[in-house]
């Protein structure tokens, strides 16, 4: 099997480069499909073996002033002739950024690149044996272009080796934490003992044999405090084959699976983690992280469930969605339904910390 790195270059290769993009059929610059608001538009439907290798995409919607537009398209994908999509997730959140935002960042396996982000890129391969479908659904007031290439090889047959690839995006806002007002700060960051996993934020429960590839995590601090306002401090758990607690995965904190360590407040992206957006002062506002498992995927033979406490014992009670990543047998397990568009809508960022700001701009303290 050819991989894809610089020295496998030169080294021959079977199959047909093919593309699906929006190009004008007429010969102009009318280079985007028109999404009608409700309008679910198949923008690909390849029949035959093949893989994608790439897909690029960027969005406009004709109303100027439209908020969160990445949060209000949803992408869907569909491998074989499948009924129920094995992709589900809103576009900016398939393309690793939440908060219904956009932001120039790049990894191995997902981009988004200037201008200010809008240019979304995917390089996780998707192979199928029979076709491919790929959806987009506009949940908008106004139309939408959608300007897109998918990139894909063409093969006599696919190997039996293929995993198919899946993404989900889930969210719980806000998360069921503890009541911090009879609390010292310090319990309510570090006190009490998690010694079953119940409760933990759920990134990714899956059936079937496969390997999951990451996430992305998005968190809206929703403590307005001037106390020590850590959002962190929450172990991964990452539970396979039905396994009890403790799980063979068990981690030592957020920022550690992520990666990265004490606290972090700084924006910093590599091919494989990253901190794409850090928060605000006091870890306020608005934070999204990435960790992809590209050089050590994490098998499972039956099933798999990805979580993270929300919080040292699930104390916070912040707004959390995410993104999962992962390659599987198929059929897989059925999908939870989507929420709402006006319920995947982000918080308006934070209030200010000062008490003479908030008493300005709010008219209480």
């Amino acid at each position: 099997m050819i991989g894809s790195s610089l020295r496998e270059l030169s080294l021959r290769r079977q199959g047909r480069r093919k593309r699906v993009s929006s190009y004008d059929r007429t010969g102009g610059n009318k280079d985007f499909y028109m999404i009608e608001p409700g309008e679910n538009r198949v923008i690909a439907d390849i029949t035959g073996a093949g893989k994608i290798t790439h897909i690029w995409m960027t969005t406009a919607s004709l109303n100027q002033q439209e908020l969160y537009l990445p949060r209000k398209l949803v992408l869907r994908m569909y491998w074989d002739g499948e009924e129920e999509p094995s992709v589900e997730a809103p576009i900016g959140d398939f393309y690793g950024m939440g908060h219904g935002l956009t932001k120039n960042f790049a990894s191995a396996a997902l981009m988004m690149s200037p201008e200010d982000g809008k240019a979304l890129n995917c390089f996780f391969p998707m192979p199928f044996a029979s076709g491919a479908r790929i959806e987009v659904e506009n949940e908008t007031q106004s139309p939408v272009r959608l300007y897109f290439y998918i990139d894909y090889e063409e093969y006599d047959e696919l190997s039996g080796e293929e995993l198919r690839f899946h993404a989900l995006y889930n969210q719980e806002r806000p998360t069921d934490g503890v009541d911090d007002a009879d609390l010292t700060n310090e319990y309510y960051s570090f006190g009490g003992t998690n010694v079953t996993g119940e409760g933990n934020y759920v990134i990714l429960e899956a059936e079937g044999a496969g390997h999951y590839v990451g996430c992305h995590l998005n968190i809206h601090n929703r403590r307005y405090t001037d106390k020590w306002n850590w959002y962190g401090e929450g172990d991964d758990m990452i539970f396979i084959d039905g396994e009890p607690w403790p799980p063979s995965l068990h981690g030592t904190g957020m920022e550690d699976y992520f990666n990265t360590a004490w606290c972090p407040t700084q924006e910093f992206c590599t091919p494989y983690h990253g901190i794409i957006l850090a928060g605000g002062p006091n870890w306020s506002g608005k934070i999204t992280m990435y960790r992809y498992h590209i050089e050590d995927p994490i098998m499972f033979s039956k099933s798999i469930r990805v979580t993270i406490e929300h919080g040292h014992n699930n104390h916070r009670s912040d707004d959390y969605s995410s993104t999962a990543y992962w390659y599987q047998t198929e059929p897989h397990r059925s999908f939870p339904k989507l929420p709402k568009v006006e319920d995947r809508l982000p918080l308006p960022d934070i209030r200010p910390h000062d008490p003479e700001e908030r008493m300005k701009i709010y008219g209480f303290v």
